[in-house]
């Protein structure tokens, strides 16, 4: 498919495990080697032609606008969720007239990447199959992350379908913060607070929830301890680290 021109970036959230920092910032203005958080994966959008990013807004919300008022590309069109913070699901079909009718990226404003070979949105824009699939995630190793401590996220098949892990289950597989989807799964969708996950489930069970393996290195920077973590990955990767 031709890659998306538009995306949502999910950057409503408390942050609370990154508290006391978050105490008086937003968790995607905390910086990791020079940049906000936020930055990086707006940067990410700019470099493979997204033109416009819708990004949602609740905690310390005007700080996010005053940041993301600096951006020029991608054009930034502000969700306000002041009111009421809608959850991932929510603030996307609160945000649906600006996306419009086309398959669309979403990522999370906390976690980010460091492409390999080739970005990894290409590589998900090059994954999607409008006629197999409603929902397309970027999905990491273990191997892959630094930050994550968990038990997994999915199986993964051969074909590239998802599931979800039984109890006691564990994989290697990790949802790394970054997605394809098609608008249509939101028909009819309420407005209010609404979990992306039950959109993964109603996939799962219609067979239409897939996985694209990642190229290079995930990092999930949940507490401040993750921060240098993060930042010795980043520059063990090559990338230059801005203190």
């Amino acid at each position: 498919m031709a890659k998306p021109r538009t995306a949502m970036v999910l950057a409503a959230g408390l942050g609370k495990r990154m508290a006391p920092i978050t105490n008086t910032i937003p968790k995607p203005l905390v910086k990791v080697a020079g940049k906000a958080l936020i930055d990086w994966g707006l940067d990410a959008l700019k470099s493979v032609g997204v033109e416009r990013a819708i990004v949602n807004t609740h905690y310390l919300a005007d700080q996010l606008d005053a940041h993301l008022a600096k951006r020029k590309v991608p054009a930034i069109i502000v969700s306000d969720e002041r009111q009421e913070l809608l959850d991932s699901a929510g603030g996307i079909v609160k945000a649906l007239p600006q996306i419009g009718s086309g398959p669309f990226y979403v990522l999370n404003a906390d976690t980010f990447w460091v492409d390999g070979a080739r970005p990894n949105l290409v590589l998900l824009a090059e994954g999607w199959d409008d006629v197999r699939m409603d929902i397309l995630l970027m999905i990491a190793t273990k191997d892959q992350a630094t930050g994550y401590d968990g038990r997994g996220d999915f199986h993964l098949s051969p074909e590239g379908r998802l599931r979800r892990l039984g109890a006691g289950e564990t994989s290697p597989y990790i949802y790394a913060g970054a997605a394809i989807i098609h608008p249509r799964i939101f028909a009819g969708s309420p407005a209010g607070k609404a979990s992306l996950n039950r959109y993964f489930d109603e996939a799962i069970a219609a067979d239409r929830l897939y996985g694209q393996r990642m190229d290079g290195l995930w990092l999930t920077v949940g507490t401040p301890a993750a921060i240098g973590e993060a930042e010795a990955a980043i520059a063990n990767a090559g990338h230059e680290v801005h203190g």
